[in-house]
């Protein structure tokens, strides 16, 4: 069975990840064009992955089933000023750029269109991200599977009941990334200081990292409850977290949380003009 053209504007990082997982997963390089006005973007693409590269936006978006939009938020509204008059065939649409609202999308796109917002994460480039997906009214059953299979090869994907979730999703796993990477600075720092050789303290930190993750991942029960049974009680692993509950960390969580969905809201207007 023939699988649906896709053209990707945009040859940046998140285009190559989700490129990369779709050749690893058997879509033909044949079916995928990528169009960047980077001439080294495009050669590494196409010298990587074997797919079809272009300058000309129009031209690959009129041939295309599917058109990834993934270029930075505040180039959005001029990219898509290219390629208005190529969408004739309603390819479906697919935006990987955070802050732009499915309202201006369907804008400067059409609101006949059937566009989906999407919020992926940098993980994305390891194969391991996590995606909110939003789709307008126009986008069909088959769209939205077709939409998951493009997200799922490069990890994972949810589709959201409202736009005011994309918000929530950039606080979760959108920006989250960075928290654990902001954990993982402190507990190699801290590791250093009680006595660790910074090779060893950063070979733990990550290892201890990646292991809680996997098991959480593969685990039947969940986090708060992996959490109880590794505090054994009078252990140093409940003092620990007797000293951060003592801190309030929740709420230092839950304030942070919400300051990324603000500031979320905030861009979306600010991009919107």
């Amino acid at each position: 069975m023939n699988k649906p053209t896709l053209t990707f504007i945009g040859g940046g990082n998140m285009a190559n990840s989700l490129i990369g997982g779709l050749i690893a997963k058997g879509y033909p390089a044949d079916a995928i064009t990528a169009t960047d006005p980077l001439e080294a973007n495009r050669q590494q693409l196409a010298s990587t992955f074997g797919v079809q590269t272009s300058t000309d936006n129009m031209a690959a978006a009129a041939k295309a089933e599917v058109i990834l939009l993934a270029v930075k938020p505040q180039v959005m509204k001029t990219v898509t000023e290219t390629i208005t008059g190529a969408l004739g065939h309603r390819p479906l649409i697919i935006s990987i750029a955070a802050g732009i609202s499915m309202a201006s999308l369907e804008q400067w796109l059409s609101a006949d269109l059937p566009i989906v917002r999407c919020m992926p994460n940098t993980p994305s480039l390891v194969q391991t991200g996590a995606a909110g997906l939003f789709a307008n009214g126009q986008v069909s059953d088959d769209q939205k599977q077709l939409t998951s299979d493009i997200l799922n090869a490069v990890g994972t994907s949810c589709w959201l009941q409202t736009e005011a979730e994309i918000d929530a999703v950039t606080a979760v796993s959108g920006s989250g990334p960075a928290y654990y990477f902001l954990i993982m600075e402190i507990m190699q720092e801290i590791g250093e200081e009680l006595g660790l050789s910074p090779e060893v303290s950063r070979q733990l930190t990550l290892q201890t990292a990646l292991g809680a993750a996997k098991m959480a991942v593969s685990s039947d029960v969940d986090a708060a409850e992996l959490r109880r049974r590794v505090s054994s009680p009078g252990g140093t692993t409940e003092r620990a977290i007797e000293a951060f509950e003592a801190g309030n960390l929740k709420t230092l969580f839950r304030e942070a949380m919400n300051s990324a969905v603000k500031r979320a809201a905030e861009m979306a207007d600010e991009l919107a003009n």
